[in-house]
């Protein structure tokens, strides 16, 4: 291993908590438990999360994602080396840039710190979303969110360690943008990937209008 520069990925015992509620900052209500706060369509409600990645260093990476609900797509992402509000808020700061996040969108997380704070919430309000928390120690209340963390790490990391944060960052985006959100199946979404969704969704949406203005004119 020595003559061929190879290094062991030891093993961890020790796996980081990405969640502190213990910051005494009153958390959001649980929109999404009313029924009518369902998406029917894309941009409806985003859900965002933060994991660990492991590192070969023996230190850590962290990922942050936003996801619309409805159709899967994986809409902003970011990759650092410390958990902050920053981390959040530059995968937030893509998901607007993408057009994903439109006034009234839900904007759902747990209750960790980062997304309590006051300049993630200042964001919040200035595009006009609303902000829904899961219940405290409730890992279902935001379960797709964590089901897209098991598929990334099983698919990409299958058990393993990024050298770096910088290759973490470059495989990530290989991953998210190359492969999740173009190609991946879901059985959800009738076996289509969820760009190919939502294009399909878009294309109704738009011949859906067009026929109720030739309907009005007519």
């Amino acid at each position: 291993m020595r003559r061929q520069e190879l290094k062991a990925i030891r093993p961890r015992s020790f796996v980081p908590h990405t969640t502190d509620s213990r910051h005494g900052v009153v958390p959001a209500p649980n929109l999404l438990l009313d029924v009518r706060n369902a998406p029917q369509k894309p941009r409806e409600v985003i859900v965002g999360d933060i994991t660990y990645l492991p590192l070969q260093t023996g230190r850590w990476g962290y990922l942050a994602s936003w996801q619309d609900k409805f159709t899967k797509r994986i809409v902003g992402w970011a990759v650092e080396a410390r958990m902050t509000e920053e981390l959040i808020i530059k995968a937030f700061e893509k998901a607007i840039k993408s057009g994903s996040v439109e006034s009234g969108t839900i904007i759902h997380t747990d209750q960790g710190s980062q997304y309590v704070s006051n300049s993630f919430r200042a964001l919040l309000k200035a595009h006009g979303c609303r902000q829904s928390m899961s219940r405290r120690g409730n890992c279902y209340d935001n379960a797709q969110a964590e089901s897209f963390f098991s598929r990334y790490k099983a698919e990409l990391l299958e058990g393993g360690a990024f050298e770096d944060v910088s290759q973490a960052r470059n495989e990530t985006f290989s991953y998210i943008e190359g492969y999740y959100n173009r190609v991946r199946c879901h059985s959800a979404l009738g076996y289509k990937s969820p760009d190919e969704f939502e294009r399909e969704i878009n294309i109704k949406t738009k011949g859906e209008s067009s026929e109720r203005v030739v309907s009005r004119l007519t």
